[in-house]
């Protein structure tokens, strides 16, 4: 049994963040051939499901770089290697002192998203909760709120790209922590960064996917440095021509540009759609 899972942006999606009509048919002729496929991406289960809707992934989904996984068919939800209060002290002092708003996300057993955060000061933070977040099923609060108890998948953060960058050294230095960075959709001038239990990679939740499903051949395609860890165990990887340098040289092959339907082409020619 061959088993996809496909990373989300710069990967299956496109320069506007969009699964592209041409993309959306492929993913019907793998499904009328009844070859399995699924997400692992780092966006959070909320943002990740606004793209997919309309589209079918009837198999479980891996979100927030493993912690969040969710199976439509029987509505359960799991999560595992959450951020506990400690480590959420320690990103949220490294986010205010360099004065960037950071964005804790949480789930609880219902599905109900809650987003705590600081006061913004930059127009991009701003920008962010009125064009996505304040549009979207989650609940925004003041980090002050946040209960003690919640279980908190994630926080996010966006800034200027020598900010974040700083932060994402920094971070990195601790233990328990992990945190990945990429180019923000808003300008080259700006970051993003997802901050995470250092236990909690998609490479973990493939396998726990993998055998449950019962595949035989794991199948990946991913651009940055959240991918490594499901390129380690796949059977075939496979890096988009915009991946990261890493990435493309971790991967089995290099295959077309995301904004060109690089994936959709891919899966067209490897199983003759």
């Amino acid at each position: 049994m061959d088993l996809i899972f496909f990373d989300l942006d710069g990967t299956l999606l496109n320069d506007v963040s969009e699964i592209s009509p041409f993309t959306k048919d492929t993913l019907i002729l793998l499904s009328e051939k009844n070859i399995a496929y699924t997400v692992a991406t780092g966006r959070t289960m909320l943002s990740a499901q606004r793209i997919l809707e309309g589209h079918v992934f009837d198999l479980p989904q891996i979100y927030n770089n493993g912690v969040t996984t969710w199976d439509p068919k029987i509505q359960q939800l799991t999560l595992e290697n959450l951020l506990n209060h400690a480590e959420i002290s320690t990103i949220v002092d490294v986010a205010v002192k360099q004065g960037i708003a950071p964005f804790v996300n949480t789930i609880d057993n219902a599905q109900h998203h809650f987003m705590f955060h600081t006061e913004t000061r930059h127009d991009v933070e701003k920008e962010l909760i009125l064009k996505y977040f304040s549009s979207s099923k989650a609940t925004l609060l003041p980090l002050e709120a946040l209960p003690i108890d919640s279980q908190v998948t994630n926080i996010s953060m966006i800034g200027a790209a020598d900010t974040i960058n700083e932060m994402w050294l920094e971070l990195n230095t601790y233990e328990n922590l992990i945190a990945y960075s990429g180019p923000a959709l808003e300008g080259k001038q700006f970051r993003w960064m997802d901050v995470h239990h250092c236990l909690a990679n998609k490479g973990t939740a493939v396998t726990h996917l993998k055998n449950k499903l019962g595949a035989s051949n794991v199948i990946c395609f991913g651009d940055s440095d959240n991918d490594l860890s499901m390129f380690a165990l796949a059977n075939e990887s496979y890096a988009p021509e915009n991946a990261k340098a890493v990435i493309k040289k971790a991967a089995n092959a290099v295959i077309g540009h995301n904004h060109k339907d690089g994936i959709a082409h891919f899966l067209r020619e490897r199983f003759s759609l």
